[in-house]
């Protein structure tokens, strides 16, 4: 059974296809990427999970259920942060946290405590008085405590402050996930790649809301590369296939491709440069090449 699957969804306003034809499966105790530029579908794609827009078409499972047909039954399984949060401006951090915590089966105590204590949040100060940065806390905390088998996170750092968003994830890897890393599922919807470089086991990236790519990170990594060559004189013109983007300055190229292997590097190094140098991209940088600048040659 799949923690998520997204089978063929469309979701349109009006004349505009925000999701069209998006597919994608998220195995149970991994850590997956929606990866988009803002506009591309990312959050239209969560609202239909969580049965707050209705698809056109397409099939949505959440832990094998249907989120329109069992919708108590999928929201009881899962937890939601959202880039922008709200809370009822009268309450208490502590009675914010009671009030979530009587809608659910389960609640770590000593979990919110814990929780509490690193973020450094005063139970009794009034929701209002929170800073940007200590509400997302609070919706993290809110959404960890019941410890569901699945998380999603929609642009859950935009705007905070490196510090908060480095807290942030490091309670979402540690608090969560790690405690039981073959059941907890976290499914993150980001822009902000970088940030979750070291977490993201695969990723999907849409864009215009069609999946252009979905990769395992590490294979990801393995195909996607950078080639630093030098020459001793003008740099020769290079046209292989594989090649994405080519960047020329001065007597140096800098090739970025999405299919590397040992022939490619072979081809290349016919050409005889002084140096030839291959560098892994960032899981960022592939998604700039594919969804930003794809097929693009700078010579």
């Amino acid at each position: 059974m799949y923690a998520l699957e997204i089978k063929d969804l469309v979701r349109k306003f009006g004349h505009t296809e925000a999701v069209n034809g998006l597919n994608l499966t998220v195995e149970q105790g991994r850590c997956y990427g929606l990866f988009g530029r803002n506009g591309a579908g990312k959050t239209t794609t969560i609202k239909c999970l969580l049965n707050l827009l209705e698809p056109d078409k397409g099939v949505i499972r959440i832990l094998g259920l249907d989120p329109v047909k069992d919708e108590v039954g999928v929201k009881s399984q899962i937890a939601y942060v959202p880039e922008l949060v709200a809370f009822y401006p009268w309450m208490t951090v502590q009675g914010t946290l009671d009030y979530v915590a009587s809608f659910r089966k389960h609640w770590n105590k000593s979990l919110e405590k814990d929780l509490l204590e690193r973020f450094e949040l005063d139970p009794g100060k009034k929701v209002t008085a929170l800073s940007r940065g200590m509400k997302a806390q609070l919706s993290l905390l809110c959404a960890i405590c019941p410890e569901p088998p699945l998380l999603i996170l929609d642009e859950p750092t935009s705007g905070l402050d490196p510090i908060v968003r480095r807290e942030f994830i490091q309670t979402v890897i540690g608090a969560y996930q790690e405690a039981d890393p073959t059941n907890r599922t976290v499914f993150i919807s980001t822009h902000l790649i970088s940030e979750f470089e070291g977490l993201i086991d695969a990723f999907t990236i849409i864009e215009k809301g069609k999946d252009v790519l979905t990769l395992e990170s590490d294979a990801a990594r393995e195909r996607f590369k950078k080639i630093r060559m030098r020459f001793s004189g003008e740099p020769p013109e290079i046209r292989e296939k594989e090649i994405m983007k080519i960047t020329r300055d001065g007597r140096n190229l800098e090739i970025v491709t999405n299919i590397y292997s040992p022939d490619l590097q072979a081809r290349l190094e016919r050409f005889s440069p002084e140096s030839l140098n291959l560098e892994n991209l960032t899981l960022e940088e592939i998604f700039v090449v594919t969804a930003g600048v794809k097929g693009e040659r700078n010579q």
